[in-house]
């Protein structure tokens, strides 16, 4: 297995690191400081985005409560329904009895 080296070597064969040559440096910081603006970008985005999660789990949990309430309210108004209904057919039964 052979090990890779990451710096150049000259015509004598020695060594010399990638640091040495302002060039490659400057621009190993610049792609360094493109990613952290990109990275700091997202951040943002997924904070704003969280933000707005939280806004919408909040209004659910709200109209869950008031879907709630309306489900209260339509089961007391079928059993009054059934009530009034059953009650309707009790007296027709009992008229249709007496006849």
């Amino acid at each position: 297995m052979t090990s890779r080296s990451f710096g150049t070597s000259n015509a004598s064969g020695f060594q010399r690191s990638d640091a040495s040559r302002p060039s490659l440096a400057t621009s190993g910081n610049a792609v360094k400081n493109r990613q952290l603006t990109h990275l700091h970008a997202q951040l943002a985005q997924l904070s704003a985005n969280l933000a707005d999660t939280d806004n919408l789990v909040r209004m659910t949990s709200v109209q869950a409560e008031s879907m709630r309430g309306l489900g209260s309210w339509h089961g007391g108004l079928f059993m009054a329904a059934s009530k009034v209904l059953g009650e309707e057919a009790i007296n027709r039964e009992q008229g249709g009895q007496q006849r």
